[in-house]
């Protein structure tokens, strides 16, 4: 019965609306009001054409898009996201009845006119996401009944607006401007005010008291700003506060234990700031906790253990402090935790096994501590799992680890790198999962074998790094029938043999069509570390890395392979410290999308092609240490590059030189002349240096008895030995020769 009512009154309220909504559209529109909408829109820069559904000739106002009326008065105008150009003519000011201004998302830029805050029915303003700039001007008596304005996204500038004059002002969000000078916390907190977004402005000095006043304040954001100092001990007064975020500051000082006053906090985010010392031991008073991010900081100590008393915590940011000791939390008190990042500190001991528990777990993060032992058998569990980092720690069994994570369904992203450094061994067996990876790597952990063959079945990679191991052998064809594999990093390991045919047809090269098209709906952040001395760059998204195929430093040999033009698509090929032999090809020039190109320290020869310079992308190229001739192409990025990655070429003319050609013409007679002169003094300094050692070796056997006879002893049994050696192979060369052989 209950249900009945319910959706009786769901339906009596949708009919009142579609009648009033009915009503607005067929009123009269008032005169004053009609001019004053042509008038902006007149003063909008359309080119031309005027804003779809508004028509001159249609009095009517009150139909127009974005237009609502009562009794014939506008009293809402909402054009948001209309592509919006000019500026807001000072004409709105003359609809005296409006309610509600949004010309959200448009492109719309100056200074919105002063009169606005004349407009004495007005209580939501919204001006985001626009190019407004100026001083957001607010008078005295200006927006008496305003409750809600936000301006964010624009570029205004100045103080920030306080409205003085209004009682009723419950949500300010002025973000993502330039507004300057102090916080007017005092002005602000006369009104029952319960949402301040103030983050990324250019305010100075420190967070103010005074927000202890605001005693309905629910949200408060000052993220981005430049603020500096302590936390002022009113921030812990406000009994209702459930956001707050001060993320990305300069503050500093220690956190206070009040902080768990606030008892009805969801979020916590003071990230990216300079707060020292111990991480206050009072969660436990934080039974709504959802969100704490500590991230960036200068936390020292253990994990607070009332942490596992937040049964709704989905989010625990501690990255990049100096938390140590063990993680002695109860993670079977946590059940809703989705992320838990603590990489970069100095924790240590084992990974606790009930962490295996927090089943919703997608991204966890433990890389660059001190932790150690093995991966536990509880995180079989983790079905949700999507990410996961345990990079720069001393964990062992490779095999068991892989064993225990290959059957998580929905894991993506597994990042190892620098661990498994007692001598450890590629699993090559009994790993057949991994169905859902996107990204391996297995980087630096001082691993020996071969390129397992499970891993031919990842049929969505995207990303593998295997570099600075001790893999050897040859690189398998099938590393190229991952068509979704488009970052292979193979470098530092000592892999032999010719590069494989297919590496020259993978899809996700070839087409980059193909790759958006095969995109991964999940694109975790991500932060990982190219080589051993943690130098190079860093990658926030698997989408964000270049597309490369790196295999430098092996002992790979062979031609280039002209198929390797196909690749159009790739960004980065390094095949340097290598043998390869043999020409670089005109075939390479088809590579459009390529910026690095490195082939230095190999055994290349012949000439550069010039129609490598058509490579417009190209920004790096380097085919130093080969025996290459000739002259360097001109011209397109070529007359961009030092003659540093061309150095090492004997025949090779250096940039800013003469050319080869000019070189060899300039040689005349006098040059003949002079190079038979050297040689000629050649010869004759080798002959009779060769005469004078002869001469000394006659003269010791002859005035040297005892040298005599040892150096003729000596000859002697030189001639034995070969004539023994020389029969005896005679000998059993003619019994070989007279069996028969398979």
């Amino acid at each position: 019965m209950g249900g009945y009512y319910y959706l009786l009154h769901f339906l009596l309220v949708c009919f009142l609306l579609r009648v009033r909504a009915s009503h607005s559209m067929n009123q009269t529109c008032n005169p004053t009001n009609l001019e004053a909408l042509l008038a902006f829109s007149s003063g909008l820069d359309m080119k031309g054409v005027r804003i779809v559904g508004w028509d001159p000739n249609n009095t009517a106002c009150c139909s127009w898009t974005g237009v609502f009326c009562e009794f014939g008065r506008v009293i809402r105008l909402d054009l948001s996201n209309k592509s919006l150009h000019g500026s807001i003519s000072s004409a709105v000011t003359l609809l005296d009845d409006l309610v509600t201004l949004n010309l959200s998302n448009n492109s719309l830029h100056g200074q919105p006119p002063e009169g606005l805050g004349q407009l004495a029915r007005l209580k939501i303003l919204n001006l985001s996401m626009n190019m407004l700039s100026g001083v957001f001007v607010v008078s005295e008596d200006g927006f008496p009944a305003i409750e809600v304005v936000n301006v964010s996204f624009n570029q205004f500038t100045g103080p920030h607006p306080a409205f003085p004059s209004t009682m009723n002002l419950t949500v300010l969000d002025i973000s993502s401007n330039a507004f300057s000078g102090d916080i007017n916390a005092t002005t602000l907190c006369i009104t029952p005010v319960r949402v301040l977004k103030f983050s990324g402005n250019e305010f100075t000095g420190e967070v103010p008291a005074g927000f202890g006043r605001c005693s309905l304040l629910a949200d408060l954001s000052i993220g981005s700003s430049g603020l500096t100092g302590n936390l002022p001990s009113d921030l812990y007064m406000i009994a209702g506060l459930r956001r707050l975020s001060l993320r990305d500051n300069q503050l500093s000082g220690s956190l206070s234990e009040n902080l768990g006053n606030l008892s009805q906090l969801v979020q916590i985010d003071l990230s990216y700031n300079r707060f020292t010392g111990f991480i206050p031991d009072m969660f436990g008073r934080l039974r709504k906790l959802e969100s704490l991010n500590l991230a960036s900081n200068g936390f020292i100590g253990t994990l607070p253990s009332s942490l596992s008393s937040c049964p709704t915590l989905r989010v625990l940011g501690l990255r990049n402090n100096s938390l140590s000791g063990e993680i002695a939390l109860d993670f079977s008190l946590l059940p809703r935790l989705n992320i838990f990042d603590a990489g970069t500190n100095k924790l240590s001991g084992a990974i606790p096994a009930s962490l295996g528990r927090c089943f919703e777990l997608s991204k966890l993060n433990l890389a660059r501590n001190k932790l150690e032992g093995e991966i536990p058998e509880s995180f079989k569990n983790l079905s949700s799992l999507l990410y996961l980092s345990l990079t720069g720690n001393g964990f062992t069994n490779l095999s068991s680890a892989l064993q225990v994570l290959q059957d998580l369904p929905k894991l993506t992203s597994l990042v190892v790198t620098k661990n498994f450094h007692w001598g450890e061994i590629m699993p090559m067996d009994d790993i057949k999962g991994f169905r859902s990876m996107q990204l391996l790597v297995l980087a630096n952990c001082a691993l020996s074998g071969m390129i397992p063959p499970w891993m031919q079945s990842l049929e969505s990679l995207r990303v593998l790094d295997i570099s600075w191991n001790k893999l050897s052998g040859k690189i398998p064809p099938w590393l190229g029938n991952l068509n979704n594999l488009f970052y292979i990093n193979l470098s530092n390991n000592s892999f032999s043999g010719e590069l494989p045919e297919s590496l020259t047809r993978m899809k996700s090269l070839i087409s980059s069509t193909y790759l958006r098209e095969n995109a991964s709906i999940e694109d975790l952040t991500l932060s990982i570390k190219k080589n051993p001395a943690d130098k190079g760059l860093q990658y926030k998204h698997v989408s964000s890395f270049p597309s490369s195929l790196i295999l430098s430093s092996n002992l790979l040999v062979g031609p280039v392979s002209p198929g390797l033009g196909h690749l159009v698509d790739l960004h980065v090929l390094d095949l340097s410290w290598n043998y390869f032999s043999g020409r670089i090809l005109d075939e390479l020039s088809n590579m459009s999308s390529l910026e690095v190109l490195n082939f230095s320290h190999n055994n290349l020869t012949g000439s550069i092609p010039s129609s490598l310079s058509k490579l417009n992308f190209l920004s790096q190229f380097d085919v130093s240490y080969n025996s290459l001739t000739g002259d360097i192409p001109t011209g397109g990025q070529f007359s961009t590059f030092s003659n540093e990655g061309f150095v090492g070429n004997a025949a090779l003319c250096l940039l800013g030189n003469a050319p080869c050609s000019a070189n060899a013409l300039s040689v005349g007679n006098d040059g003949m002349d002079t190079l038979s002169a050297t040689l000629a003094m050649t010869y004759i300094t080798v002959e009779a240096g060769f005469a004078f050692g002869l001469l000394i070796v006659c003269n010791v056997l002859f005035f040297a008895r005892a040298w005599r006879g040892a150096y003729f002893l000596a000859v002697d049994r030189i001639f034995d030995m070969l004539y023994v050696t020389t029969m005896v192979n005679v000998k059993l060369r003619r019994k070989w020769d007279g069996k028969d052989h398979p």
